[in-house]
């Protein structure tokens, strides 16, 4: 995969060449991508121009020897991890990892759970792998250049293998690169995130219909005037919703809008839809709002599914917002 290859995105992909042929590479770079957007390609294409022995300033060259072992995703000093369920691992499921990539660079969560025989909704990345990695790491490359990780969806590590890939991305090696691929940077652990440097990328995300809006301004309203009696009123109104569909739909929006404040709070360009007003809520919100209102949302629509009471559950989640944000 060349830079070459890879439609749009021009100003990253420059911005990209522009750091291997400036000698200014970062240890971690974290690419933020809706789900089956151009991340994997752009990381791949990233690989080969610092591996290849003969590209140019703005390219690889796509034949020598290093492009080859890139380009088919077995190079034996770059190493990934993906999310996957208990007993297995990223090295014993590499096959299918590299078959899917092959054929479908701009993969979704979704086809790589069915690639990899695994229910991706319930998927992870343990501590078992932070220690592979930390021990591939602990080599030398094996082709004298540089070591690279490409760890694809990090917001699924634990916390116990966050921590343990932490110090290695906090002080790197020298030569070693880690290139993360997420897309709900919210959920990445704040302390990993911190030391990467963040691109986003895709097309723009299209926003969860929901065709009442005004049910999430008025709620967000109260949780930034710091007023649990409105907040708790608009809840009320939330929970009136037709039907559990349009409650789920409701949280879709919602979320979709806190990961909007999450990116406006990072100072990142903001996805474009038109869940929420993002750009005012932000600055009026406690830092780590956004990820406690996600937690609360991922919950609250759990809840709907369950048939659990419409009236508690949106009461409880007005309540929670208004804790999140004291």
């Amino acid at each position: 995969m060349r830079f070459s290859d890879i439609n749009g995105n021009a100003d990253t992909l420059k911005a990209l060449s522009g750091m291997i042929s400036s000698g200014r590479i970062p240890h971690a770079l974290m690419f933020i991508e809706p789900d089956g957007g151009p991340a994997f390609s752009v990381a791949m294409a990233y690989l080969q121009r610092l591996y290849c022995h003969s590209g140019t300033a703005e390219d690889s060259c796509g034949e020598c020897p290093s492009c080859n072992r890139v380009g088919k995703l077995i190079h034996p000093d770059i190493h990934f991890v993906f999310p996957t369920t208990s007993g297995q691992s990223s090295v014993s499921l590499m096959p299918q990892f590299r078959a899917l990539a092959l054929e479908n660079p701009r993969f979704t969560e979704a086809e790589l759970g069915a690639a990899l025989g695994i229910d991706s909704k319930s998927s992870l990345i343990p501590v078992a792998e932070a220690r592979e990695v930390l021990s591939q790491l602990s080599l030398s490359a094996l082709e004298g250049g540089w070591r690279s990780v490409v760890i694809y969806l990090p917001e699924k590590m634990n916390q116990e293998a966050a921590n343990r890939l932490l110090k290695a991305i906090e002080e790197p090696e020298p030569q070693t690169e880690f290139i993360l691929i997420t897309h709900s940077p919210e959920k990445v652990l704040q302390t990993v995130a911190s030391r990467c440097q963040r691109l986003q990328l895709g097309a723009p995300v299209k926003a969860p219909e929901f065709d009442q809006p005004e049910l999430l301004d008025d709620l967000m309203d109260a949780i930034v005037r710091r007023d649990l009696y409105d907040a708790l009123e608009a809840g009320e109104r939330i929970s009136a919703l037709p039907s559990r569909e349009s409650a789920k739909a409701f949280c879709k929006y919602a979320s979709d809008a806190m990961r909007n404040v999450f990116l406006a709070q990072q100072k990142m360009t903001l996805a474009q839809t038109v869940s929420g007003n993002a750009a005012a809520w932000a600055p009026k919100l406690h830092k780590s709002f956004a990820r406690g209102a996600l937690a609360a949302l991922d919950n609250a629509n759990r809840m709907v599914e369950r048939n659990v009471n419409m009236k508690i559950i949106f009461a409880d989640l007005a309540n929670k917002l208004y804790r999140i944000n004291g």
